[in-house]
């Protein structure tokens, strides 16, 4: 099959794909490596390996499977797991709230909402919003009973924040699959930066729905008692004495300076040893296994050693199926990427290039909006369109970290019933689901519009 039948067939496996993940509520994993088994074999990917007279190699249909799915696990697997697990630990030792109440006294309790969408915004870059908000919530409520600003205002802002950072930045495991899988995995201190530039957008207009919204939606908390206040400092004893702030900070900040100093030397051509070894910890994988190291150093000084073996457990739980529906995304590009339409897309790219960087956009918003995760949305959107990167004027370094936030900003669009976000921030926030529809996924929806305008601004200027 060649042509625009080969468009039309991959076209309807998409659509097959969405309908049997939301519809029919069949795992991620197993729809996508079946859907990329039918396509392989619709699009005439032979069964078996083919050796021709001049020796050259055809993969067979099970190679490029394997291969794809193998090479997922190469690329991001510590990654993901160790980005994960820094998170929980900054979670279990009380750092992801020693790094709220820095936020709060950065900005001051005279703008609580602008304090708490900042504040979710960096507590999200290690730790999954889910828990973010869960985290954060006692926070939010005890502002609320202090300032006398809207609980819904309040709830959006933290939500926001919360999400923006979640879908943008690393070391959250979505971005990290999406970066690796487009090939730029080893250049996440570009992704970083770029996820925090294009991350302006949608803050400001988080804040600006988040003000607006609160006056016209009352929530469940508004007439919020001193209990509020006591809970907050519950939670704080529960933790005992917090982390400082060098060392609730410590396992993001050294990660992302070694990945810095990496760029560094490795722009500038130095050859010495000193160069070799800042190259090597600003890899990654290593980079984050020293931010692992660290954040056991902090559960050491809380006294919370005896929990890492729990905490490994838990966060290898979490992070399997992101893992294994990653590799199912790579399984997915890597028979997309083996059969003709490549071929036929790149001879056509004029007309592909005038959609550009909204083509991921549009399908990371698509999945998302089907299937509830952001995070399927990520890795199953960076699968398809890593091959076709070329055709969409997206395949330079920084026009491919530009693709990465592109599908963040789809994969945020929106946020509804299907997604557990959405419940957490309904029920945390004291709304009924009528309420979180006008707050939550109406908000999510501004969030990812604002997202892909900011970037489709910088791609007129970043090549």
């Amino acid at each position: 099959m060649t042509g625009y039948l080969l468009i039309i067939a991959f076209i309807l496996s998409i659509v097959v794909m969405i309908t049997a993940i939301s519809k029919f509520k069949i795992h991620p994993f197993l729809v996508i490596m079946g859907i990329s088994l039918l396509l392989g074999m619709i699009a005439g990917i032979p069964l078996l390996d083919q050796t021709a007279e001049d020796g050259t190699v055809t993969s067979g249909l099970a190679t490029v499977i394997g291969t794809g799915f193998s090479g997922t696990f190469t690329s991001i697997g510590i990654v993901i797991i160790f980005g994960a697990l820094i998170g929980n630990i900054l979670e279990k030792t009380g750092a992801a709230l020693k790094l709220a109440d820095m936020v709060i006294h950065l900005v001051g309790k005279k703008h609580p909402a602008i304090a708490m969408e900042l504040m979710g915004w960096v507590v999200s870059i290690p730790v999954f919003c889910d828990s973010g908000f869960v985290i954060l919530n006692p926070i939010r409520k005890a502002l609320v009973n202090r300032t006398g600003a809207s609980s819904v205002a309040m709830t959006v802002s933290l939500s926001a924040g919360l999400y923006i950072a979640h879908v943008f930045i690393p070391p959250t495991p979505g971005p990290i699959a999406a970066a690796s899988t487009l090939g730029i995995g080893e250049n996440l201190l570009l992704v970083m930066g770029l996820g925090v530039l294009c991350s302006v957008f949608p803050l400001i207009t988080g804040g600006i729905y988040a003000s607006y919204i609160g006056k016209k939606i009352t929530a469940n908390d508004e007439t919020a008692s001193n209990e509020h206040k006591k809970s907050y400092e519950q939670l704080v004893a529960e933790y005992g004495k917090l982390p400082n702030g060098f060392n609730a900070l410590a396992p993001i900040l050294v990660p992302i300076i070694l990945m810095a100093l990496s760029s560094v030397s490795s722009m500038a051509g130095w050859t010495s040893f000193i160069s070799i070894l800042l190259r090597f910890l600003g890899t990654p994988i290593i980079a984050l296994s020293v931010g692992t190291i660290l954040g056991i150093i902090q559960l050491s000084l809380t006294n919370k050693l005896d929990t890492f073996y729990e905490l490994t457990n838990e966060t290898l739980k979490t992070v399997g199926p992101i893992l294994f529906i990653t590799a199912a995304g790579g399984v997915l590009g890597k028979v997309i990427s083996s059969t003709n339409m490549i071929h036929y897309i790149t001879q056509n790219a004029p007309s592909l290039k005038t959609i550009g960087i909204f083509f991921p956009f549009i399908l990371a918003a698509v999945l998302k909006t089907a299937q509830g995760s952001s995070t399927v949305a990520l890795t199953t959107t960076a699968g398809i369109v890593v091959p076709i990167l070329p055709a969409l004027g997206l395949d330079s370094p920084v026009r491919t970290a530009l693709a990465v936030m592109a599908i963040g900003a789809g994969a945020m669009t929106v946020s509804h019933a299907n997604d557990s976000y959405f419940w957490v921030v309904t029920n945390f926030g004291e709304m009924t689901p009528d309420k979180g529809y006008r707050t939550q996924t109406i908000a999510t929806l501004l969030l990812g519009l604002s997202g892909i305008l900011e970037i489709f601004i910088l791609s007129l200027f970043l090549h």
